[in-house]
């Protein structure tokens, strides 16, 4: 057996480049003491909450059944192969979101419950991904990672301000997370000392440290490091391509071709690309420890994408969310895959004798069922095992029950990372069946 010389937290290192390990047999890297007949302690639990806007099919959203005989909608086709791992919730509401009944007035308080000022004054709440990165964020390089894949808005719209519709994570009841959509940099923040843009890659910088680290770990841990560094490689390649594929997604601009040069480090052209990117920055971010809470906000509600990858180009997001066309089914399995592509990564990085997916928490949700505004009841998921603290396979119906607060889902969620507390948002007691 290799003798341990590691400590709590190991790192390759190079110049301005701080580069955390995955999880390896071989050394402790989670924190505790090795045992003389264990390798290495248990993973920590991490929890990611994703979000698209505008709901979903009206008549394709469903999941009946449990297990590997659970039978899902056409919506959540796409994560047919992770049922066994994905719990559907249905029937919860933020009562506070049906009072403006507009999209800002549904999505900024999403992951809080809390009352949401308008008349142009910004508040709302805490989200659980904050309260959860409070109690976390001192154990890893990055407290939180806040993501999106298209811009802020800072419009009003019938009296509330769309920096609700732009933001699903905040740090405190007036101040949104800062959103991070530039790929490159949300890569520097994972792995550089100081989040600026070099002429070296992350992964030259550290290459000297890595080789020295190889000689002393198993031929296992070996195999998952080369792995490990071929995909951020994989990753840094492709962030060198981002913005060159000239595909708009977004509004139609007046100009059909720039009018000043491009700025560099740019966000990608390529909707679907930029996903990606951002998806994988979440699995690294996870798989290194390097951060343990995130979300990904991969468009605003009341959206403006438009996804001619998918040849649905001709209408923009929002609008297409008020039909129940094929077309809009379409969108939202697009949507679908990249919560597959996600678990699908995660599910394939081992760490001792469970996976990444089964020691994480993936929320899935939207601020309304369908694009016809209804947040009387969210569309929800739950992807992973936190830890072994969560079983999958499951539908949890709360649609005919009292108390339907999705805030006692986010207390259920919170004590699975041992955050208690007693009361969240307009929840004072958890959801048992969780």
């Amino acid at each position: 057996m290799i003798k341990h010389h590691f400590t709590r937290r190991t790192f390759l290192r190079g110049l301005g480049v701080t580069m955390a390990l995955p999880w390896l047999e071989s050394l402790p890297v989670w924190g505790d003491e090795p045992a003389s007949n264990i390798h290495s302690s248990e993973a920590p639990v991490r929890f990611a909450a994703l979000f698209s806007g505008n709901g979903f099919h009206s008549k394709e959203w469903w999941a009946k059944g449990e297990g590997k005989s659970m039978e899902l909608g056409k919506v959540l086709a796409p994560l047919q192969d992770y049922r066994e791992k994905m719990l559907f919730v249905r029937g919860l509401f933020n009562v506070e979101a049906t009072k403006g009944n507009i999209h800002s007035s549904q999505t900024g308080n999403l992951l809080s419950g809390a009352p949401l000022a308008s008349g142009g004054e910004i508040r709302s709440g805490t989200s659980v991904d904050q309260l959860l990165a409070q109690r976390y964020g001192n154990s890893t390089k990055v407290p939180s990672l806040v993501l999106g894949c298209e811009k802020s808005n800072p419009s009003v719209h019938k009296n509330y301000s769309m920096l609700y519709s732009s933001h699903i994570s905040w740090s405190s009841p007036t101040t949104p997370t800062p959103l991070e959509i530039y790929p490159a940099l949300a890569f520097d923040r994972l792995f550089k000392d100081e989040v600026s843009r070099g002429d070296k890659s992350v992964l030259d910088s550290v290459l000297a440290d890595a080789k020295d680290f190889r000689r002393q770990i198993s031929s296992n841990d070996q195999r998952k490091l080369d792995e490990y560094l071929d995909s951020v490689r994989d990753v840094e390649q492709r962030i060198n391509q981002a913005g060159k594929k000239g595909q708009l997604q977004g509004w139609r601009p007046t100009l059909s071709k720039p009018n000043i040069p491009r700025p560099p480090d740019g966000i990608p052209q390529d909707i679907a690309e930029h996903m990606r990117l951002m998806c994988d920055i979440m699995v690294l971010g996870f798989q290194t420890d390097t951060t343990r809470i995130c979300t990904l906000k991969l468009n605003n509600d009341h959206s403006s994408l438009r996804f001619p990858n998918l040849g649905v180009d001709y209408m923009i997001h929002h609008l297409l969310s008020h039909s129940d066309s094929a077309d809009w089914l379409k969108v939202n399995q697009f949507f679908m895959q990249q919560i597959a592509y996600i678990a699908g990564k995660m599910e394939s990085i081992q760490e001792g004798s469970r996976t990444l997916l089964d020691n994480t928490m993936l929320l899935f949700c939207s601020s309304m069922l369908n694009g016809n505004h209804d947040a009387n009841q969210l569309p929800v998921i739950v992807l992973g095992g936190a830890g072994g603290r969560l079983k999958g396979g499951r539908v949890l119906d709360y649609k005919e029950k009292p108390n339907r607060q999705m805030c006692r889902l986010y207390l259920s969620l919170m004590d699975k990372m041992n955050v208690r507390l007693p009361k969240f948002g307009d929840a004072s007691q958890p959801l048992e069946e969780v």
